[in-house]
């Protein structure tokens, strides 16, 4: 559930915004058990773009984005591995986009927690 639409700054206090908690989808899962927790704190008019704070418990699973994402790491490790092998490590305080069109693996090392901002084209 988003929250409503404003022309106000939004913040992401966690308390303000309600939890969904989830998890990949079962056939996508690689290994552990990464359940994921979302506060969705901002969504657009037209539902293309929204942002908030998501975190996951460790585990693997396989990501095929139609989405642009910006990240921003919080806290935890995570590895993001594409269809031909290679690798990218992000750790707290990195930032890094995934583009539309991104396939491969999404590994989380240690508990993760990042802000993020979506755009669905």
């Amino acid at each position: 559930m988003a929250p409503a639409r404003s022309t106000a700054i939004i913040t992401f206090p966690d308390a303000a915004i309600p939890l969904e908690e989830g998890a990949p989808a079962p056939e996508t899962i690689l290994a552990g058990n990464p359940v994921n927790r979302t506060w969705n704190h901002y969504e657009s008019a037209d539902g293309k773009f929204f942002s908030g704070i998501w975190e996951a418990d460790i585990g693997s699973w396989t990501i095929d984005y139609v989405e642009d994402e910006y990240c921003v790491i919080l806290s935890g490790h995570s590895r993001l591995t594409d269809e031909q092998g290679h690798a990218v490590e992000v750790k707290a305080g990195d930032g890094f986009v995934i583009p539309a069109g991104f396939k491969g693996v999404w590994e989380v090392i240690e508990p993760i927690r990042k802000h993020y901002a979506i755009y669905l084209p």
